[in-house]
């Protein structure tokens, strides 16, 4: 297990971990944009990742206070989840990085704000069983339920996501302390469905790659 490992889902049932170089830094090719690589890997899948360059665009460099981490982790991660959930990107065993463009299709003007997809209670719900599972098996420990990231990728609050893991801590799937969680057994029981969910949704995803490679 990895301690330092944070596992964050897919609304499609994907548990992926991501191995950021960061800062953004200049193109080497000559072209005035910025750009930044990433590895994300299939925790359901050992060996299979999927490596990316984030294309940083020129609007969105604009509405940035920096190019660091802590201005950049969480639109950058949801863009790239939302890039699988979109089956946008293959993971493999191997490969080249592949072009992701950070732009500003993830960027309301009118509200300011970044917007990656309204999910239903249902779905954040299972958002965070799925992910207090999938980072118990990876990493044990506590699980960060509060994480601005999953709050922003689903269009709520930590606030509210808390709310709803008191749902689930009644239904004894799991135990809160404070704005984290840790697994219940009731949870573990259900791997079966959470590791289907997963395998699932990267057949969905391969079916895809496989028929757009013809």
């Amino acid at each position: 297990m990895n301690p330092e490992k944070t596992v964050y889902v897919t609304l499609a049932g994907l548990p992926l971990s991501f191995r950021v170089e960061w800062p953004f830094h200049k193109s080497t090719s000559g072209a005035d944009f910025f750009v930044l690589h990433a590895d994300i890997s299939l925790e359901s899948a050992p060996g299979l990742h999927a490596p990316v360059a984030v294309n940083l665009s020129a609007t969105v460099r604009e509405v940035l206070p920096s190019l660091e981490a802590k201005d950049t982790e969480g639109p950058v991660i949801n863009t790239l989840r939302k890039e699988v959930d979109r089956r946008q990107l293959e993971f493999v065993k191997s490969g080249k990085l592949v072009p992701v463009n950070f732009s500003s299709r993830h960027w309301d003007f009118k509200r300011d704000k970044w917007v990656f997809g309204k999910a239903g209670e249902d779905e954040m719900a299972l958002l965070l069983a799925r992910k207090v599972y999938w980072q118990t098996k990876v990493s044990g420990g506590t699980i960060w339920i509060g994480d601005p990231t999953d709050a922003l990728y689903v269009e709520s609050s930590a606030q509210h996501l808390l709310d709803l893991a008191r749902t689930l801590e009644g239904r004894e799937l799991m135990k809160l302390q404070g704005e984290f969680a840790t697994a219940s057994a009731g949870l573990m029981d259900q791997a079966a469905k959470f590791e289907a969910d997963a395998r699932v949704a990267l057949e969905e995803l391969e079916k895809k790659h496989a028929f757009e490679r013809g």
